[in-house]
């Protein structure tokens, strides 16, 4: 028998700790995005010394576990007297900040690529007319370069966004009570894991859809001449008389 009581009780409880879930995933997506542009900037500079730093940065973090990183920054940062000692402890010292951290760093390596991949694939014809129309750098960043990159790096950007909300469970792991810290919690107490994961993985699914129909819509807005495409052409009428 399910015990529809208890799913119900247990959906309420997590969905309680949802705020802190999309604390985690806000902010590390805004940081990441924000450090991303930075990392990408430095990775197509003709400067080797910033490019073998994106490089390295991106080689680090994309190859190594996020769990470990995630263990490095909560644990062992705190073993450095300069750290310690530092303006930054307070804030150091915190769960959700290091959550938020080792998903930033980690998450930036990532969109920066997918960006990096978006910028490659702009045709040099359009930013060549561009400046043959007496565009300036920023105007053409802005009218032709920008849309054209996120158009390119939205479907990977999207993927990326669904693994961040899935990575937000780990925050668990240093006592961030989020919604799967708090399933735990339930387990322990009930030793009904079944229904509460059940619960909790209902509640990511969910998170995980709105998401996806989010860029879908910028994908939509983004690309009108798809859009126009798709509408069925007026039918013609034959004159009058055939």
């Amino acid at each position: 028998m399910v015990d529809f009581a208890f799913l119900l009780d247990t959906f309420f409880k997590l969905c309680a700790a949802l705020p802190v879930t999309l604390g985690l995933f806000i902010s590390a997506f805004l940081c990441g995005g924000l450090l991303a542009l930075a990392i990408l900037a430095m990775r197509m500079s003709r400067w080797r010394l910033l490019s073998g730093f994106a490089r390295g940065y991106i080689l680090v973090f994309r190859g190594s576990p996020l769990l470990i990183q995630l263990f490095l920054i909560y644990y062992g940062l705190g073993q450095f007297g300069a750290v310690r000692h530092s303006v930054l402890w307070p804030l150091l010292r915190e769960p959700f900040i290091c959550a938020v951290l080792a998903l930033s760093l980690c998450t930036a390596a990532y969109t920066a690529e997918i960006l990096r991949g978006g910028l490659l694939a702009v045709p040099a014809g359009q930013v060549e007319a561009g400046l043959a129309c007496g565009m300036s750098r920023g105007v053409l960043l802005r009218r032709i370069i920008a849309p054209i990159v996120l158009r390119y790096a939205l479907p990977a950007y999207s993927t990326e966004a669904i693994l961040l909300v899935k990575s937000t469970a780990l925050a668990s792991l240093v006592t961030v009570w989020d919604v799967t810290g708090v399933a735990q919690q339930i387990i322990q107490r009930t030793y009904r894991t079944m229904e509460v994961f059940l619960c909790a993985a209902a509640i990511y699914l969910l998170l995980n859809f709105i998401i996806v129909q989010l860029y879908a819509l910028i994908e939509r807005r983004l690309t009108p001449m798809q859009r126009s495409r798709k509408k069925p052409l007026p039918a013609v009428n034959p004159p009058a008389g055939e």
